[in-house]
């Protein structure tokens, strides 16, 4: 028989284990393990405190505020199947961004990226963008582009088209207001950059194909 605690009393005498398999319906479980049992008709408001280990069992109704520091909170991706160009000698946004409202201001948000780009005879950079503010970009030094990852590409041959490229940060934002990251593009001189294609876009099977990119944020709970 399952023995339920309704909070109008205490339950004394029973050996760690000695619990039958059943129901715990809406008491305060303060310490120790639950093993195979149903929790789902635990009240919200009855998980205070340091959670016990729950082993074999399913939680719902938890608010975003009682997940454990480490917890994802939620998930959010642009997820990019065109193709682009650009030749912008200044930071400028590539048209990957996405939106997430942090539910803490004590919230991480894990800002991950993937992008195929392509240049000719020439450098290319991105960076992180939170609103109008650069992040998780590299230090300082006399005139160098502060990006959060480059490269060069010493071909000119427009057939070419590079590997994905990829970065993470993990941002402090220290809001519960929408938040929009970008992620953003610099390229050298006369050059061009593309996105998720070759310089000539070929129509040819052999040798040209498209690719994808993409901006994923994900928040932690603090």
């Amino acid at each position: 028989m399952a023995i339920v605690i309704n909070g109008s009393g205490t339950v004394t005498g029973l050996a760690v284990g000695g619990l039958p398999d059943g129901t715990v319906d809406s008491g305060t479980i303060a310490t120790g393990t639950i093993v195979d049992a149903d929790v789902a008709n635990i009240a919200a408001s009855k998980l205070t405190g340091a959670l016990p280990a729950i082993s074999g069992a399913s939680l719902t109704g938890l608010t975003s505020a009682q997940m454990p520091t480490g917890s994802v909170l939620q998930v959010k991706q642009h997820f990019y199947t065109g193709a682009a160009s650009g030749t912008s000698n200044s930071f400028d946004d590539t048209g990957l961004s996405v939106t997430i409202t942090p539910s803490s201001t004590s919230s991480k948000i894990l800002v991950m990226m993937t992008a195929s780009v392509t240049a000719y005879e020439g450098t290319w950079q991105l960076r992180f963008l939170r609103g109008n503010a650069a992040i998780g970009y590299g230090g300082l030094a006399s005139s160098r582009t502060q990006s959060t990852v480059g490269g060069f590409h010493p071909t000119n041959d427009e057939n070419h088209q590079s590997n994905s490229t990829s970065a993470q940060y993990l941002d402090s934002p220290n809001t519960t207001s929408a938040t929009t990251y970008k992620l953003q593009y610099k390229v050298q001189g006369n050059s061009t950059m593309y996105i998720n294609r070759s310089g000539n876009d070929a129509d040819n099977s052999d040798w040209s194909h498209r690719s994808t990119s993409s901006i994923t944020v994900m928040e932690i709970a603090g």
